[in-house]
């Protein structure tokens, strides 16, 4: 998918933009225009705080069991432009609106629906809650009921 921006004056004044192309912005983002999913997803959604649980949980992982763990816990984490640390990238440190989603620099900028995964299914979220997990931490699929 290849992006232009015209001038009516000037013809294009941009460069050609990928998919590849796409940057992690943070939940934060997501706010001015879709106020009222981003603050259900603050009050209701568990992952929207998913970091607190790894300040807790820390002290009694190895660093190769926490960085296992980030991989749901964070936004990005192991991908081009994700989460790195708390200090380096703290606007990712929670599984946030892009872990399902994905990178919305271009949603953002061109504000069309087709540049960002929109409706999500339950195959979406079993990337992270796959059957071990439910059973570990017993999840329960909230797409359709509390999600946003």
């Amino acid at each position: 998918m290849l992006i232009f921006s015209f001038s009516s004056s000037t013809g294009l004044v941009g460069t050609a933009r990928s998919e590849d192309q796409r940057k992690y912005m943070g939940s934060e983002s997501c706010k001015e225009c879709h106020s009222a999913e981003y603050d259900s997803f603050k009050q209701f959604n568990k992952k929207a705080h998913s970091f607190k649980s790894l300040t807790v949980l820390k002290k009694g992982l190895s660093a190769g069991e926490l960085e296992k763990c980030y991989e749901c816990h964070t936004t990005g984490y192991g991908q081009e432009g994700g989460f790195r640390s708390e200090l380096e990238t703290p606007n990712l440190k929670n599984a946030g609106c892009e872990v399902c989603h994905g990178p919305g620099s271009l949603h953002a900028e061109t504000g069309d629906p087709k540049d960002i995964k929109g409706k999500l299914n339950a195959k979406d979220c079993e990337v992270c809650h796959n059957s071990e997990r439910i059973n570990a931490f017993k999840y329960k699929p909230l797409v359709y009921g509390g999600a946003h």
